[in-house]
């Protein structure tokens, strides 16, 4: 008899709490990997799941990881390991608005590259939940100031991402303090052989979950240009000006490429932005959230830096250069044409690139569409603008400040409509708000007139 596969949240066994919470969140039906995972990591089964970004992997184990926290216990009983500060903040953010529904359930982020007195600071209070890299987890485990004692579930997130970022010896320390009988589920983007050693050493009794459709393909146009070195930046910025996308992510090899091709369209009008690992975390938050609520309409990014960003409705992807790397390659196109839109993909070959491109092709099966840069069109018009402007206010969540109250400051006066106030970000030091462009004047005088009864220092980015 064949196993029936929910298809709705409302038949997992939900607590009301996190279930009602769902469809505010867009949550309307389950994605592949939740349907098939929830029902038995609901019930403490360990999972092994080959999951990609977009799938939907973030709720596939925050809601068995939420189900088994017990708030009125303030130790962590709950551990997501991550590769990157970037994917440890949107796990991070993601559980936090699962949990809105739940009483006082606290997310705290680990992770490098960010002082680690506030981390004390707010360790000592308690987390229920913690996301963080794993270097800056282990230093938490060896002052102590971290406690695994009381951990239900563990999460490797991305985790061939962090062998190839070389935590694997950080990962078995960690797990060394964690209890024997956890809930562990590990999602890896693919299954190397390293993946399913430690999934054999790792788990008990595992469900296998594979979802590798990370894209619909016959959504996808992918185009190869043939071009000179020397052409390279000029290329880029001629296929932007033809597609006038609102959103566009571009990806180098290094940070260094990365540094000169945004600083390129920087010079030429375009509203891009650089995403790369020598931004402290402060700039890197600024430059993702800025791109995300559309105050930006290009961003350069290295490989490693974008690891784990998803960015809805994205409409163009293109290879400044191409990766040596024909997975990588997939990964970075598969950022576009994601579920039922369609999206394009446009990648610039140099000669000494040739071999690359051809042994991506190869591993596809599928022949490409070759073209010269120079049959571009060229623009007539100016380089598209974003619609949107970023404000940042300084305070956040340690300041108790609430996406509600800075709606209300902009709105509460007739002086914005709802329409013209786009997503509202609150970090734990600062927030930030997108605004309509033409009323970013308005909206920051408002708020620099006060925040909830307080005067707020707020500025433009």
């Amino acid at each position: 008899m064949k196993e029936h596969t929910p298809s709705s949240f409302g038949e997992l066994g939900l607590s009301r709490a996190l279930l009602e919470n769902l469809p505010s969140l867009g949550y309307l039906q389950m994605t592949g990997i939740q349907a098939r995972s929830l029902p038995h990591t609901l019930s403490g089964r360990d999972l092994l799941a080959l999951a990609k970004t977009g799938s939907g992997k973030t709720a596939a184990f925050a809601l068995p990881l939420l189900m088994r926290v017990e708030p009125g216990f303030h130790g962590t009983q709950a551990l997501v390991l991550a590769p990157t500060r970037e994917l440890a903040e949107q796990v991070a953010g993601e559980i936090r608005r699962l949990a809105r529904g739940m009483d006082n359930v606290k997310v705290l982020v680990l992770c490098g590259g960010t002082p680690i007195r506030p981390q004390l600071a707010s360790l000592e209070h308690g987390a229920h939940v913690v996301v963080g890299t794993p270097g800056r987890v282990l230093d938490h485990l060896g002052r102590q100031t971290l406690q695994l004692k009381a951990l239900r579930t563990l999460v490797l997130d991305e985790a061939d991402r962090m062998l190839d970022m070389g935590f694997l010896p950080d990962i078995h320390r960690v797990l060394q303090l964690c209890p024997e009988d956890r809930q562990t589920m590990l999602f890896s983007a693919t299954f190397p052989t390293q993946i399913e050693a430690i999934g054999l050493e790792l788990l008990k009794d595992p469900l296998h979950v594979r979802i590798e459709e990370r894209h619909a393909p016959q959504r996808l146009q992918q185009r190869w240009y043939r071009i000179e070195e020397a052409q390279r930046a000029e290329a880029v910025r001629r296929l932007l000006e033809h597609q006038r996308c609102e959103r566009a992510l571009v990806f180098c090899n290094t940070k260094e490429s990365c540094k000169r091709l945004a600083e390129h369209l920087q010079r030429n009008g375009h509203a891009a932005l650089a995403l790369h690992g020598d931004l402290e975390q402060r700039e890197r938050d600024q430059v993702l959230i800025r791109f995300e609520n559309r105050s930006a309409t290009v961003l350069v990014a290295t490989d490693v830096a974008a690891r784990g960003i998803d960015i809805p409705d994205l409409e163009l992807v293109i290879n400044a250069e191409v990766s040596p790397d024909p997975q990588t390659h997939t990964h970075r196109i598969g950022r576009t044409a994601r579920v039922d839109r369609e999206g394009l993909a446009l990648s610039l070959v140099s000669r000494e690139e040739r071999h690359r491109a051809e042994r991506i092709e190869a591993e596809s099966g599928q022949a490409s569409s070759w073209s010269e840069w120079a049959e571009v069109p060229r623009a007539h018009q100016p380089p598209l603008q974003p619609r949107m402007v970023t404000i940042q206010i300084l305070g956040g969540r340690r300041q108790k400040q609430r996406p509600g109250d800075i709606l209300g400051a902009l709105t509460a006066t007739g002086g914005l409509q709802g329409a013209q106030v786009g997503k509202i970000e609150i970090l734990d030091m600062a927030s930030y708000v997108a605004i309509e462009r033409s009323k970013a004047a308005l909206a920051l005088s408002m708020l620099q007139s006060g925040v909830k009864g307080r005067v707020a220092r707020a500025q433009v980015l």
